[in-house]
């Protein structure tokens, strides 16, 4: 069984058992958050397709980690005008793993 879910305006493909690293989400590594946003469920031959949303279905997952990602760096730079600007950025990440699909 596998469903398509919505976390931080993006999507993902997920199966019990996989590990994700989604936008930051609200929790304490080993607690237990509930994705609410499901688009579709596939089981077998006859996937259930939401429009937007499939009714009643819910993907709960397991928080392993909160952490930042490594950190990306700007840098701008205009020739001729002796302008440079560099920054950097960590984004928020949470580590989840999926327990279970619910129909």
């Amino acid at each position: 069984m596998y469903a398509v879910v919505e976390t931080g305006g993006k999507q993902y493909r997920v199966q019990p058992g996989n590990v994700l690293r989604v936008e930051r989400l609200e929790g304490e590594p080993g607690g237990e958050v509930v994705l609410e946003k499901v688009h579709m469920v596939g089981d077998g031959d006859a996937p259930r397709f939401g429009t937007p949303l499939v009714p009643g279905a819910s993907v709960s997952a397991e928080i392993l980690s909160q952490a930042r990602a490594d950190k990306v760096l700007v840098f701008k730079f205009k020739s001729k005008k002796n302008e440079r600007r560099m920054r950097g950025h960590r984004q928020y990440y949470t580590e989840i793993r999926i327990r279970e699909i619910r129909v």
